[in-house]
């Protein structure tokens, strides 16, 4: 099952970087790379702390195809 993220775009709504970002969520920036191109699965909880950090819902930052 492929999937896409809306997390590049959340970002920008917020004015972070990725390494703003990935220090958030306790993750290396390159963590968030390869989350923004859709290469890396998140566990539930990277998923759950990505959207507490980006004030939305899981289901608004992965797009399940």
């Amino acid at each position: 099952m492929a999937f896409k993220t809306r997390i590049k775009e959340f970002r920008a709504r917020y004015n972070l970087t990725q390494e703003e970002l990935a220090s958030m969520v306790g993750v290396r920036r390159e963590t968030i790379v390869h989350l923004e191109k859709g290469k890396y699965n998140p566990s539930l909880q990277l998923a759950h702390d990505l959207a507490v950090a980006l004030k939305t819902a899981i289901v608004e930052l992965f797009i399940f195809e």
